[in-house]
């Protein structure tokens, strides 16, 4: 479970496997027990949400959005 960022108390990851066939690329946000997934292409979206309410949500999508190019080059390293 690499771990890429760590930010505002959320841990932003991905699963080492991610499935057969492997997902697009995204990326897990996990905080206190919350957890959300986004989706990265073709655009940021909310894929799925455990637990996050819609502030702490407008908050992930944001530093998502902001770090996109380097959760997306993490992804493509590790499983390329």
């Amino acid at each position: 479970m690499p771990t890429v960022l760590r930010l505002d108390g959320y841990k932003f990851f991905f699963y080492s496997d991610e499935g057969d066939p492997r997902e697009p690329p995204h990326i897990h946000v996990f905080k206190a027990g919350a957890e959300a997934k986004f989706w990265l292409v073709p655009e940021v979206q909310l894929a799925r949400n455990d637990g996050f309410d819609a502030k702490s949500l407008r908050n992930i999508t944001t530093l998502v959005v902001k770090h996109r190019k380097t959760l997306e080059e993490a992804w493509y390293d590790y499983f390329a």
